[in-house]
């Protein structure tokens, strides 16, 4: 459906959720939206654009622009969501810094920013609490850059732990659930989310609570990975790739014993794969392809399923599945043969030796002959027999 939204909705002043996505609307947001009581606004997937207005509803729970064609600064009005559950401004065109006055609400469970011009450091303001409930954190595809947000990270509560006991009816996350609205009744809102889950691009109509992910990849990010991201043992998939990051993998990473996907690839990552990622027994896709590592790659497990495409761009490894064989964890390059090899069965060391012997031979008949004139033998050998 293709149309201007902007006056279809502005007179339903009883609307609680909204749901438009999928559709070719057109024009700019409704700004009567914003500031009617609005608890749940999905326009994703449209082609909406112009800034998003700077005031939304305080019982705001959800708001999902993705994937249209919003331009200038991220609403800073939305701090004062207090129940802000589901935050998707992905695939506009948004250009600021990251919203690091978000990080104080308390319900917050998908932040997902991922494909805008979002550019600078991450620097966290100082709060009491970081993000205590994201379990979806992907600022992908942007040109953050600095070090890795090392505290925030240290502060996503909800992913250092995993609830093995979640019912059938709470399996998928609704963000429309136990939020008071003054005697108002809020229906049940599944979010929906377009990820990259171990490879490709994914979209969910609904999102499993087992889904933990951060995805910080193609972004301009320099320095280490912290090792406490070893911590967050809920996640399920982890992507650091296409950055700038340096030193080693951390060994703390093999504690992450429910993640499936680990993407660290085009990178500049130096040093051996620890051996401690063999622990990951429900990896499915692991890819740390383009980087500097060296020595063997560590074998049994899941790393037995795993292909070259894992690990190409890194000339140090050596080991299964890669053809290059190790000798003491260095790699043993297998030298092409060259074509005359290849031709007549010898290279070029017997030629050098043969030379070399034919020279010291040469030398010493020459020697022979200067001082004691022409051997007869000699010259019988070469010259034949003499005449009488």
């Amino acid at each position: 459906m293709a149309d201007d939204i902007s006056s279809f909705f502005c007179y339903a002043t009883s609307l609680l959720e909204i749901n438009l996505s999928h559709n070719n609307f057109t024009g700019t947001f409704p700004k009567c939206l914003a500031n009617s009581s609005l608890l749940a606004l999905d326009l994703q997937m449209n082609k909406l654009h112009g800034t998003l207005p700077d005031i939304f509803s305080q019982y705001l729970f959800q708001l999902n622009v993705n994937g249209n064609e919003f331009k200038g600064l991220l609403p800073k009005t939305l701090s004062n969501c207090t129940y802000l559950r589901d935050l998707n401004l992905g695939n506009n065109q948004f250009e600021d810094t990251f919203p690091n006055w978000l990080q104080s609400l308390p319900l917050l469970t998908i932040l997902v920013l991922r494909g805008n011009k979002l550019y600078g450091p991450i620097v966290e303001l100082k709060s009491e609490y970081k993000f205590p409930s994201l379990i979806i954190f992907d600022i992908s595809c942007n040109n953050f850059s600095g070090s890795l947000p090392k505290a925030y990270l240290e502060s996503f509560v909800a992913m250092k732990f995993l609830d093995e006991k979640v019912h059938d009816s709470d399996y998928y996350i609704q963000t429309g659930l136990g939020i008071p609205e003054e005697g108002k009744v809020v229906t049940e809102y599944d979010d929906s989310l377009t990820a990259i889950i171990k490879g490709p691009n994914t979209h969910f109509a609904k999102i499993p609570r087992v889904f933990v992910i951060i995805d910080l990849s193609e972004n301009k990010f320099e320095g280490e990975i912290p090792d406490v991201i070893g911590e967050l043992q809920g996640l399920r998939d982890l992507n650091l790739s296409h950055n700038r990051l340096v030193g080693h993998i951390p060994r703390s990473l093999g504690n992450l014993t429910y993640l499936e996907s680990l993407d660290l690839s085009s990178n500049m990552l130096i040093r051996e794969i620890p051996s401690e990622l063999t622990n990951l027994n429900l990896l499915e896709a692991l890819n740390v392809s383009q980087n500097q590592l060296v020595g063997s790659i560590p074998q049994g497990k899941q790393f037995d399923t795993f292909s070259n495409d894992s690990y190409e761009g890194n000339m140090g490894l050596c080991g299964f599945p890669l053809t290059i064989q190790c000798n003491n964890n260095v790699p043993l390059q297998q030298h092409p043969s060259s074509e005359g090899e290849d031709k007549f069965g010898f290279g070029w060391k017997p030629v050098a030796i043969g030379y070399a012997c034919g020279t010291v031979l040469g030398i010493g008949l020459g020697s022979c002959v200067f001082w004691i004139g022409k051997p007869e033998w000699l010259v019988i050998i070469f010259l034949g027999p003499l005449s009488q």
